[in-house]
């Protein structure tokens, strides 16, 4: 296919923002929204789906998680998903349960849901090591294993904590070369265009959200060749999307923050090739090495990522500094969008 790199950022573009619909809608179309815990502003969640829920205001998802079927779970990354994504992960590998995670199971069985707190006053608060070299509680520990193979879920969170239930989906269980099939167009279709190098680093994460699905280092070629993936080769880049795809340059018009983990600014290979220039998040970076800042948002203008702004919103103050990569000094057009996404971003800030 003869498309050129300014054809590849158009098609992202307008793929990615979608018109605005309903919460459940737009997480249905996304497949997953990747979760992070740093608020600054807000979490990345939110700033996700603001582009693409109608109306969308901070802490929308988690007040509403519980009443649209949604699912809190690891997929390339940890997330909220649809149940059609979820069932997509699971099962998992099978196991017998230690005598603690028992002991929880049997506990979390008799309370509607529990917050983590509840269960230390049945088990303590003991710790042990995490997989960051940290400490974590026992309890929390136990907990979120057993949410990993399917015994418990997340069933609402309360001031970012996740509340656990029994898990209660029942599905039956696909064969696992349809589970890998349509894992993988799923994150093409959330994360395309893609390189097929990118794509193929991103399904070998599922070895932790789908681990026993075989095939993972040969089905992104497997589709190319089925002509479910389509590709052009630019500057000798090969990129994939989903073959169903139609080819939509519809103009972007319109100033957007995104988060450092929106699908547009995720892959921060396909960043530098189609922007022209490298994009870090910096927030785990030492102050004094930070050239952006320490939650820098990507700045989307017309088909472009112009530069990044860094926005504080404590104790009422609201204040939005940004940083430019490329020289927009006499567009008087970006002017006003620019103030008008200000605007937008201040609004969304304010809970219901």
């Amino acid at each position: 296919m003869n498309l050129t790199r300014i054809d590849l950022r158009h098609q992202a573009i307008s793929a990615s923002l979608f018109k605005p619909t309903s919460l459940s809608q737009a997480v249905e179309q996304l497949g997953f929204v990747q979760a992070d815990p740093i608020r600054s502003p807000a979490r990345a969640q939110d700033l996700i789906l603001r582009h693409r829920v109608e109306n969308y205001r901070v802490g929308d998802l988690e007040q509403n998680y519980s009443s649209i079927l949604l699912e809190e779970d690891f997929l390339y990354a940890y997330g909220f998903m649809p149940l059609s994504t979820w069932q997509l992960l699971h099962p998992r590998h099978e196991r017998e349960l230690s005598s603690d995670e028992q002991r929880v199971l049997a506990i979390v069985a008799s309370q509607k849901r529990i917050h983590p707190r509840e269960l230390e006053a049945h088990l303590g608060a003991g710790r042990e090591r995490n997989d960051w070299g940290g400490f974590s509680k026992t309890t929390t520990r136990t907990l979120q294993s057993l949410h990993y193979h399917g015994a418990l879920r997340v069933a609402e969170r309360a001031n970012g904590i996740r509340l656990y239930a029994l898990a209660n989906r029942q599905h039956e269980p696909m064969e696992p070369s349809e589970r890998l099939r349509q894992l993988v167009l799923l994150i093409a279709n959330l994360l395309g265009p893609l390189s097929d190098r990118s794509l193929r680093a991103v399904v070998q994460h599922l070895s932790r959200g789908a681990p026993t699905l075989e095939g993972r280092q040969s089905s992104v070629k497997k589709l190319i060749e089925s002509g479910e993936l389509a590709y052009a080769v630019v500057d000798s880049i090969r990129y994939v999307w989903p073959g169903w795809w139609a080819i939509d340059n519809r103009p972007n018009e319109t100033v957007r923050f995104l988060a450092p983990f929106d699908p547009l600014s995720w892959d921060r290979a396909r960043f530098e090739h189609f922007w022209d220039w490298l994009y870090r998040f910096e927030a785990y970076t030492p102050p004094a090495k930070r050239q952006l800042g320490y939650y820098a948002m990507p700045m989307l203008w017309r088909d472009d990522i112009i530069g990044w702004v860094n926005i504080s919103n404590q104790n009422g103050n609201f204040f939005v500094e940004p940083g430019f990569k490329k020289d927009v000094s006499n567009d008087q057009d970006f002017d006003r969008e620019y103030e008008a996404e200000v605007e937008r971003f201040r609004l969304f800030l304010q809970k219901r």
